[in-house]
């Protein structure tokens, strides 16, 4: 064959030609010659393999290899996905998607200036700090609220604030993993606090807090949540009004890192008895952290309710400012917030709560619809099949959602599902599926209505 180098036209003749031209308006003149010496290095180094010598001397060629490329970058490394996989807070996909008022108030803050930490009636410095704190107190009953990032830098702040340098007594049986392989431990030791491990795994009585506090002492008494995952059978544990006389009696505080941060009556969401941030309150907690992202259904945030004094210390801790939360998120927390004020609104208005309670029927509407469309199409074996979801985000462990799924197949085996898969994780918009028994499972409940569409064009481009 002869040397491709021949045909290689010189990069000035290259940039002058109309459709890099066009690329240039596009793009802009620097990146467009940028990725233009890449692609001519390739076929200088015989690293293209998609050419020949009559592209290879063609500008055209060029164009649509730098376009690839620039178009590539244009969609960037964060990007929208279609969550089929029935997983509503997803952790990996971002947990909670959030309403669309919510958005729209990140949009409206983040364009321009706010009064992020101005006081408009003095027209002195303000606190950031002030937003969202009457919405919180008003929708748990706390005397004070804070937000900062998430909600293990809640934990921290409250710990590293109460218990700094003193033994937090804490139940075997609660020193969980939180997730990203970060555990309890861990967050009390970088918050500056001593772990007294009490009790056993499985039983931890009121009496063992005592006996640990006699030995050990205590600065704090911490009672977490078991909110991803269960402890059946042979159990017991002291409850947060046990928790709470003693912690008056040893005249220390008692936080509840609660996690999930639900406000709705979890029974009209069809799901079990879960504990609420009021509820901690008004059984003796003095602290509790709870995260913005996860059955709240807004953004990353953690959110630390309690009495006024504790969060005024947490406010004048420096590691607050480390761990504070920006404007956007406060705006979208804000609404996200308000929608709560009325139950049945914050159900319609926020997708993961509007999600967790999707009746299946209304699932299998769409699931037939979809399942109708593709029939037959590219030799694919499709059908409709019940299915169970799952809320996600470490909340509601066991518990599942039933509701109805597509499944599907070209051919018999777990090889051929997974490469559909793939296929489907590598379009534009991605989407996420399981894998299960040799079929690809797509769960609507975690697809918005709005985007059937869109999953269904992405299922015939697979297919």
């Amino acid at each position: 064959m002869t040397d491709p180098r021949r045909y290689i036209p010189a990069l000035e003749q290259l940039l002058g030609a109309e459709p890099i031209l066009a690329l240039q308006t596009r793009f802009g003149r620097e990146r467009t010659v940028e990725r233009l010496r890449e692609a001519v290095a390739r076929v200088r180094h015989g690293s293209s393999g998609d050419g020949d010598e009559g592209s290879f001397a063609d500008p055209a060629w060029y164009a649509r290899e730098v376009e690839a490329v620039l178009v590539e970058e244009e969609r960037g490394s964060l990007r929208p996905v279609i969550n089929a996989t029935g997983v509503v807070l997803h952790t990996n996909l971002g947990r909670a998607p959030l309403a669309a008022s919510a958005v729209a108030a990140m949009a409206r803050v983040a364009a321009g200036y706010s009064n992020l930490e101005f006081d408009l009636a003095s027209g002195e410095r303000g606190s950031r700090y002030d937003h969202c704190v009457g919405l919180l107190r008003r929708l748990t009953g706390a005397e004070d609220a804070l937000v900062v990032n998430n909600n293990a830098a809640a934990l921290v702040l409250a710990l590293n604030t109460v218990a700094r340098g003193g033994p937090v007594l804490v139940s075997r049986g609660e020193l969980v993993e939180i997730g990203g392989g970060f555990r309890i431990p861990e967050m009390l030791e970088r918050s500056g606090a001593v772990l007294v491990e009490v009790g056993a795994t499985n039983r931890t009585r009121l009496g063992d807090y005592r006996v640990a506090a006699q030995r050990d002492g205590a600065a704090a008494i911490l009672k977490v949540h078991r909110s991803n995952f269960r402890i059946e059978g042979f159990t017991e544990e002291a409850s947060l009004t046990e928790l709470s006389e003693l912690a008056r009696e040893l005249g220390v505080p008692l936080v509840h890192d609660l996690g999930s941060g639900l406000l709705l009556d979890p029974g009209t969401l069809r799901l079990p008895a879960e504990p609420r941030a009021g509820e901690s309150l008004a059984a003796g907690a003095d602290l509790v952290c709870v995260s913005g992202d996860k059955v709240l259904g807004g953004p990353q945030a953690g959110i630390v309710v309690g009495t006024a004094g504790l969060v005024q210390e947490l406010r004048g801790n420096p590691l607050c400012r480390a761990l504070r939360v920006d404007k956007a998120t406060l705006a979208a927390l804000e609404v996200t917030l308000r929608l709560h004020l009325d139950p049945a609104v914050a159900q319609r208005e926020v997708p993961a709560l509007r999600m967790i309670a999707t009746a299946p029927d209304i699932l299998q509407r769409r699931a037939e619809a979809i399942a109708s469309e593709l029939s037959d199409l590219g030799g694919a074996k499709v059908r409709v099949a019940e299915g169970h979801s799952v809320v996600g985000g470490g909340t509601f462990p066991g518990v599942e959602l039933p509701g109805c799924t597509v499944r599907f197949a070209r051919s018999v085996g777990a090889g051929d599902a997974s490469l559909l898969a793939a296929a489907l994780r590598g379009g534009n918009p991605p989407v996420a599926a399981r894998v299960e028994d040799g079929e690809v499972v797509l769960d609507l409940r975690t697809v918005d209505p709005d985007d059937d569409g869109v999953l269904l064009r992405r299922l015939r481009e697979v297919l």
